[in-house]
């Protein structure tokens, strides 16, 4: 199982050549492929017209759906948030650390390009998809 962050799913879903989307791109159909619910409101909110919009829903309504939140997770997320922060590295956005914090709570893994998902491989045991077996 993979959670594909939003910046992913944009650089995907938009044409935008990278290693992420074009992971993504032959892991489709062979991985079980996770949307969180927060990472599609970030893209549908991203959508330019209502085409777009319902033809972006369409695509990624065919993925399973993830909830991000919920007390657990959100107290976790705090923690995780502090614990970076007392090694002086402070997460840009709350919705980072809930995905973070998910994917650590139900050890999935998350394929992401945003950097600030970084301190959470390297200090809380996210795990990258790119770190996966056969991922590379």
């Amino acid at each position: 199982m993979i959670v594909v962050d939003s910046s992913v799913w944009i650089d995907y879903l938009t044409g935008r050549p990278s290693r992420q989307a074009d992971w993504l791109d032959i892991r489709l159909n062979r991985e079980r492929i996770l949307v969180g619910d927060l990472i599609l409101a970030e893209v549908l909110q991203g959508c330019d017209s209502d085409r777009d919009f319902d033809a972006t829903l369409a695509e990624m309504s065919r993925f399973s759906m993830i909830e991000i939140g919920g007390e657990l997770v959100v107290i976790e997320a705090a923690r995780h948030y502090r614990a970076l922060r007392a090694r002086g590295i402070t997460v840009r956005k709350t919705i980072d650390t809930l995905i973070a914090t998910r994917c650590i709570i139900d050890d999935i893994a998350l394929l992401y390009s945003d950097r600030d998902f970084d301190p959470f491989v390297a200090h809380l045991g996210l795990r990258s998809a790119f770190d996966t077996p056969g991922a590379n």
